[in-house]
């Protein structure tokens, strides 16, 4: 099943209790499409940078088998720029500077060759641009993933909330759950998200994990304690990417498969968060992968 991608490719600069780089590859679409090259062949990218932009890192996508048609590269402009600042608990941090550049005025264009994608994997930009999207491609996926944030239930809430109706699948975080449904119990707040439109619903928690919600049902996935968490940075995008992209590659929509799915997005943002930017997910073989989800299945398994 093919896979399209749309979303931010972009520099970093990050300050943790661990150390700090300079300018490095960043961006949701960077982090999501990294992560789904380990799941699907059909590996589809729609995104806008600079002049700025390394060739280097445009080779590393393509040599992980991400198509890269859909990449723009406009003459003369900056590519997307955040530097952010973590605080101890790594679970919150400050946002140093932000320069948008090409992300101002973003146009996604869809290559032809995209226009048949199977998944839709729609990265965290301003949810009017995630909409244009879907309104441009021919017909409509089978899936489409919803990422979001609380900047957009601030500031685009109207535009977030007609997005709801046309996606299958959201993920956000506990914070942003309770922001869009002001609620705050996490199970309530999941029952008036759903009824805005999405059938499946993911809230995550950081370093206490994910909730999958459908319907009635409910699960959980812990995340996996770690002896060294470098940076968070991306973390939650390339577990929306394990999760689509287990997804492409089954082709199977059930609440059991997509279980399974949380535990390999789970499992690819440990990888993330354990070095700087992407550099963990660019070096993964297909064994750690499975080592990995293994601990995960025995962390969480029992018997009465």
């Amino acid at each position: 099943m093919s896979l399209l991608t749309v979303g931010s490719v972009a520099f970093d600069k990050l300050e943790t209790p661990f150390g700090k780089t300079d300018k490095i590859i960043g961006g949701a679409a960077t982090f999501i499409t990294l992560t789904a090259s380990y799941f699907v062949k059909e590996n589809n990218l729609v995104a806008v940078v600079g002049e700025d932009f390394p060739q280097e890192m445009i080779d590393t996508l393509v040599s992980h088998g991400v198509n890269v048609d859909g990449l723009e590269i406009r003459k003369g402009e900056k590519s997307f720029f955040w530097h952010g600042r973590y605080h101890n608990d790594m679970n919150s941090r400050d946002t140093v500077e932000v320069q948008l550049n090409v992300m101002e005025n973003f146009d996604p264009k869809i290559p032809a060759s995209y226009q048949d994608c199977d998944f839709l994997m729609l990265g965290n930009t301003a949810p009017a641009i995630q909409h244009l999207v879907l309104k441009r491609l021919n017909k409509r996926p089978k899936f489409v993933l919803l990422d979001t944030m609380n900047l957009w239930i601030d500031i685009a809430l109207d535009d977030l909330k007609a997005l709801l109706k046309d996606v299958d699948c959201v993920t956000i975080n506990d914070e942003e759950a309770r922001m869009l449904s002001g609620d705050y119990s996490l199970r309530r707040a999941a029952k008036t998200i759903m009824a805005m439109g999405p059938k499946t619903l993911i809230i995550k928690k950081g370093e206490h994990g994910a909730l999958l919600f459908q319907n009635d049902d409910i699960f959980f996935c812990p995340a996996l304690p770690l002896e060294e968490v470098f940076d968070p940075t991306g973390a939650g995008d390339t577990f929306a990417g394990g999760f689509i992209s287990h997804l492409a590659k089954t082709d199977d929509l059930s609440f059991d498969n997509m279980k399974r799915a949380i535990v390999y997005g789970s499992a690819m943002a440990s990888f993330c968060v354990e070095r700087f930017g992407s550099e963990r997910i660019q070096n993964l073989s297909q064994e750690e992968i499975a080592a990995r989800v293994e601990e995960f299945r025995k962390l969480a398994t029992f018997e009465l």
